[in-house]
């Protein structure tokens, strides 16, 4: 399979994730033709050719894999194929949900990205006006659309779910479902592949798969480059503090590459309420294991829903002294009156900014807010894709800390220089 075209490549988005898919397909394109112009180079030196030479070859090979009869002139320069599949939705007036290809996909492997959490009003046949969709009714589109994909013939499928439906349900402790494997195992019997997901909640999950393969990325180089970008990370005077024991190891990855003192606060809770929001949370009391005062506090999680937790544990670092609280999460969900609650926490200056990456869309009542900066995951979704679909090691995509160590340990050497890598390793060690 050559690695310069994506020959039998597909790529779907599901309804409400036309955004995000259409910022991965527009890192794919230019890693194509960043990749052609690489090696075209180097293959008209190796084999004694010129570059219209090595684009004729190559232009006539694309001409022999093409399912259709080639049309008209050769094209004068390299150009990557329109990789999207159209896939007409519709949503029927008693809530039955249909996914309807309108392209072949025969042999074709199928990424399908789709934001399964977004709660933005979403249009779709069979309504007038945007309708907001749950969790739920997201999960039936993309049930029946994995459906449609296999009974057309597409080779495999692969799902790209920047978040993981019912993560947080993947252990039980009463009588109650397992629901995070219970998705898992429905994909496989759909014939599902592979699923690409962004920090899951616990990687547990995977241990309940037969044969599907999960792989889960991780947004911290993503993030760092957005934290460069409003603080010095060379400052001495940066403490990295897990908001709790479960975000030990998260955080103790951001102490270790930024070379700073790690601390954490423990939280002692009331379960026999149910913590609902800020204003009502279970959580009695909270103690820290470490010294904030006059830091400046990074505090790192998977996830942000209603928030209620996290703007408690942030008052209560500002009122042991903390300096500046920034906050680096991968799925900023901010369910509910999260974001008004966050806005009020902000204005009274219990935390500095929140970053959050695009893997949840929101529309700009989140992304216009002063407090909110948006790390893009896109190119890093791209990147998996490509590797993927050619057969390549994802590895360095999975593991990036020797990267950021890298990365890091030049910047605080050289305080001056500029810490974002060139666009084409941006996110990848071992640049494609």
């Amino acid at each position: 399979m050559s690695i310069i075209k994506p020959h039998k490549l597909g790529i779907i988005a599901g309804p409400g994730t036309e955004y995000l898919t259409g910022k991965v397909m527009r890192h794919l394109r230019r890693l194509y033709v960043e990749r052609y112009k690489k090696v075209s180079s180097v293959l008209a030196r190796r084999h004694n050719m010129t570059e219209e030479e090595i684009l004729h070859q190559v232009i006539f090979t694309d001409d022999l894999n093409n399912r259709k009869i080639p049309r008209g002139k050769a094209p004068k320069t390299f150009q990557c194929p329109d990789l999207s599949i159209n896939v007409k939705y519709t949503r029927f007036a008693n809530g039955e949900v249909k996914a309807e290809m309108l392209a072949p996909v025969r042999g074709l492997r199928i990424f399908l990205i789709h934001d399964v959490t977004n709660e933005s009003p979403i249009k779709v046949a069979g309504l007038d006006e945007p309708q907001v969709f749950s969790i739920n009714d997201h999960l039936m589109f993309l049930f029946t659309t994995i459906n449609a994909l296999k009974l057309a013939g597409a080779d495999n499928v692969t799902l790209v779910l920047p978040t993981y439906p019912y993560a947080r349900q993947h252990k039980k402790s009463a009588r109650e479902a397992l629901t995070a494997s219970m998705f898992g195992h429905i994909c496989e019997m759909l014939g599902v592949n592979r699923i690409i997901t962004l920090d899951i909640h616990s990687r547990e999950i995977e241990n309940s798969f037969t044969t599907l393969h999960l792989e889960n990325l991780h947004a911290s180089y993503q993030t760092l480059i957005q934290l460069n970008k409003v603080i010095d990370i060379s400052d001495p005077d940066i403490v990295v503090v897990a908001p709790d024991t479960g975000a030990i190891s998260r955080n103790k990855f951001y102490a270790q590459a930024l070379h700073r003192p790690l601390a954490m606060l423990y939280k002692e809770r009331d379960y026999s309420m149910v913590s609902r929001d800020a204003k009502h949370s279970n959580i009695k009391s909270i103690n820290l294991l470490g010294d904030v005062k006059g830091k400046t506090v990074l505090i790192a999680d998977d996830m942000i829903a209603t928030g209620g937790t996290m703007i408690i544990a942030m008052r209560t670092l500002k009122e042991m002294g903390a300096k500046k609280i920034i906050c680096m999460v991968s799925l900023p969900f901010f369910n509910g009156s999260g974001i008004e609650d966050f806005d009020a926490a902000y204005k009274e200056g219990s935390f500095y900014r929140i970053i959050g990456t695009n893997a949840v869309y929101h529309g700009r009542e989140l992304t216009d807010k002063e407090w909110f900066i948006q790390a893009d995951v896109s190119e890093l979704f791209a990147r998996v894709i490509s590797r993927l679909h050619h057969g390549r090691p994802i590895s360095p995509l999975l593991d990036n800390r020797a990267f950021i160590q890298n990365l890091i340990d030049a910047k605080q050497a050289h305080p001056q220089a500029p810490f974002e890598a060139s666009d084409a390793s941006a996110s990848d060690p071992d640049r494609d």
